[in-house]
C-alpha cells in the first residue's frame, strides 16, 4: 500500500530506553465484550477507540512508530458478519478517525495486501495516507489484511521481478522489498489478553523485538499499561545474540 525511502532494519536500530517502534496485537476484544455482557461486535468498536488513544499516548512519550494489528489474512476465515462490521470499522477508520490523528499531526500508513479488500475502503486508505503524510508527531502503521509471511513472500517475487540476481540478496535488499519500507524493525511488541505467540506479525521487523505479553484484554488496555510496558522495556538489555 505505501512505500517509503528504505530504513534498513538491521540490529544496529535505536536501542535507548525509550523504544522507536513499537507493535501492539490487539489481542481480546471478543473476550472482553463476552466478559462485559455485550455483543462480539462492540468489543471490536471499544477496541478501535482504544488503540487511537494508546497511538497518541506512545508518540507522547517518545516513540516514533507504532504498529497495530487490526485484521490478519487469516482473520477472513471469521463469520461474514464479523468481517464485514469491521470493514466497516476500518473504512470509518480511513474516513473520519483520520482527522483525529490528522489533528494530533500524526502520520498514517496501511500496511497488507490490497486482495480482497473493497474499493471504497482502499480508497479511503489512500486517502488518509495522503492527507497525513507531512505530519511529524509520529507514524502510526496499520496492519491491515497483513501477514507477516505473505509480506516476505511478496517481497520474494518483487525482487525476482524487478531481477534483482542471487548475489545481491541480503538482508538490507529484503528490507527495501517490505511494505512500507521505511519503517524500522519493531523493538518492543505487546500482546494483550494473555496469548503468547506472534501470530504471523511483522515476522522480518520483529527478528530482534524484545515481546512482552499482558493478560488484560485490549479495550481495557489503559496508559498506565502502557507505561508499565515501556518500564519494563527500559529495564530490559538487548544482547542482539552477542
Amino acid at each position: 500500500m505505501s512505500t517509503q525511502t528504505a530504513q534498513p532494519t538491521s540490529i544496529s536500530a535505536h536501542q535507548d530506553s525509550v523504544p522507536q517502534h513499537i507493535g501492539l496485537i490487539l489481542d481480546g476484544n471478543r473476550r472482553w465484550a463476552k466478559d462485559n455482557g455485550l455483543p462480539s461486535l462492540e468489543g471490536h468498536r471499544r477496541g478501535s477507540e482504544v488503540f487511537k488513544n494508546m497511538a497518541k499516548a506512545a508518540f507522547e512519550r517518545g516513540i516514533k512508530y507504532v504498529s497495530v494489528y487490526v485484521f490478519s489474512t487469516e482473520n477472513w476465515n471469521r463469520s461474514k458478519e464479523e468481517v464485514g462490521y469491521l470493514m466497516d470499522l476500518f473504512y470509518k477508520l480511513a474516513k473520519k478517525d483520520t482527522d483525529y490523528l490528522h489533528k494530533q499531526n500524526i502520520k498514517v500508513l496501511f500496511i497488507g495486501s490490497l486482495e480482497g479488500l473493497s474499493t471504497k475502503v482502499v480508497t479511503a486508505m489512500r486517502e488518509a495516507e495522503v492527507k497525513t503524510k507531512d505530519n511529524t508527531a509520529g507514524t502510526l502503521a496499520i496492519c491491515l489484511n497483513y501477514g507477516g509471511q505473505l509480506e516476505i513472500a511478496d517481497a520474494v517475487k518483487k525482487m525476482v521481478g524487478d531481477g534483482v540476481k542471487q548475489q545481491e540478496i541480503t538482508p538490507e535488499k529484503i528490507d527495501e522489498y517490505l511494505y512500507a519500507p521505511g519503517v524500522p524493525s519493531v523493538d518492543l511488541v505487546i500482546r494483550t489478553s494473555g496469548e503468547q505467540r506472534l501470530s504471523n506479525f511483522m515476522l522480518w521487523r520483529s527478528a530482534y523485538s524484545e515481546l512482552l505479553f499482558v493478560k488484560k484484554h485490549w479495550p481495557d488496555f489503559t496508559e498506565a499499561d502502557l507505561d508499565e510496558a515501556l518500564a519494563e522495556y527500559a529495564r530490559r538489555q538487548r544482547r542482539y545474540g552477542s
